[in-house]
């Protein structure tokens, strides 16, 4: 054989079945052990793990620094700490629970909803996934706060495998639709306070005298928009972009997008059934909420005694604290809720700050461990999902 072969190769062709040349330290070409100075590979869901662990720790030590800074605060105003403590102490854990089904209730609700939105695209959508895609998008707003705002329209893009402009059409839809409920719970608490015996104290005054006029001008306002676009969106778009084009061209360019994004939005809800169901997902979803703050009312033992319609006040006041900024105060739900306890139902700082951080664990922490274990098991990469967001959002989003 080897008159024909070099002494190398027929050597490497005998050594073909002889295991002792790949030991470490032998000679030859086939010397180096397999795999030796080879990096193992990470597996994508391994990777996409360590990046939620990741967050999570994150996130965990912000809200540590944060107790840590509202503690020192409060206590330098001389915070009745012992007050605070005593009312959760006596916290009703079986209401408390309670409290817990029509929140999550909420989540199912909202995927309805959002079901109909899609149907103009897909007519078939699976419940399952926007149902995830909305608990992972609430988790991902408690988490990372308002870059976590377009995580959920994000998913369900890509869980139903439609275009992503379409879902920020049907998110800004949702919010339409939303903020009306909200506008008709907070005329409905301002006219049950000025019939009722409790008295507002000046702080409230501004929202009193200027929130039945906000309430009437914006509904209007929601509704003539609403109305025109489902019938004339045709018109209305050219003329509008038509006036839009006196503006700089990268504002042009961004309000024809919001402008486009809009109308394609609205055209779920064309139809009259679509339109019906919008409203009945949405009272049902408000009707939910209501449960669960009452819920909530009746675990804490300074607000047990509240009716369903001091709730319902209590719910139009702090709905309507989390969508406008009140001069001198701020803005915010929990803020809202601390001023309206304190000035209005004349409970103690210390009992109404509890209650708020209740309220606020209630409709935002609770649903967070949920969310982490669906993106664990459907391996979500929360980096990827909020770059994604992040893009596609500042293309629509003012």
């Amino acid at each position: 054989m080897s008159r024909f072969f070099p002494y190398e190769e027929t050597r490497l062709y005998h050594n073909r079945f002889n295991f002792s040349v790949c030991q470490p330290g032998s000679a030859g070409p086939l010397a180096r052990p397999f795999g030796a100075g080879r990096r193992p590979r990470t597996t994508r869901r391994q990777t996409i793990r360590q990046h939620t662990w990741r967050w999570t720790a994150a996130c965990a030590l912000a809200a540590a620094a944060l107790l840590w800074f509202l503690h020192s605060q409060l206590a330098a105003r001389r915070f009745d700490w012992s007050l605070l403590t005593g009312g959760i102490a006596g916290l009703r854990w079986n209401w408390l629970a309670v409290s817990l089904i029509p929140i999550f209730g909420t989540y199912y609700g909202r995927a309805l909803r959002w079901a109909v939105f899609l149907k103009p695209m897909k007519p078939r959508p699976s419940i399952a996934k926007l149902t995830s895609a909305t608990v992972m998008g609430f988790t991902a707003i408690t988490l990372f706060g308002r870059p976590g705002e377009f995580v959920r329209p994000y998913l369900i893009a890509k869980k139903e495998q439609v275009p992503v402009s379409s879902q920020f059409a049907a998110w800004l839809l949702e919010r339409i639709f939303d903020l009306l409920m909200a506008l008709l719970v907070f005329a409905f608490a301002l006219a049950r306070v000025r019939s009722s015996e409790l008295a507002a104290s000046p702080r409230l005054e501004w929202v009193l005298a200027t929130g039945g006029r906000f309430v009437g001008v914006a509904c209007l306002a929601i509704l003539a928009v609403l109305l025109s676009f489902r019938h004339l969106s045709g018109p209305i778009h050219a003329r509008i972009s038509a006036g839009l084009r006196l503006l700089p061209e990268h504002r042009f360019q961004k309000l024809g997008r919001i402008l486009s994004t809009f109308v394609d939005g609205i055209a779920a809800a064309r139809s009259d059934g679509a339109l019906f169901l919008i409203f009945i997902y949405s009272l049902a979803e408000w009707l939910l909420i209501a449960a669960a703050y009452w819920s909530l009312a009746q675990s804490f033992p300074a607000t047990s005694k509240f009716t369903i319609v001091d709730v319902l006040i209590f719910l139009g006041f702090v709905s309507f604290g989390a969508a406008v900024q009140i001069p001198g105060i701020g803005g915010g739900m929990q803020v809202m809720a601390v001023l309206v306890l304190t000035e209005l139902f004349g409970m103690r700082l210390e009992l109404a700050t509890a209650f708020a951080f209740l309220l606020w664990f209630i409709t935002f922490v609770a649903i967070v461990p949920v969310g982490l274990i669906l993106a664990l098991k459907e391996g979500l990469d929360w980096r990827s999902a909020l770059a994604g967001a992040r893009r596609i959002g500042g293309e629509v989003a003012p």
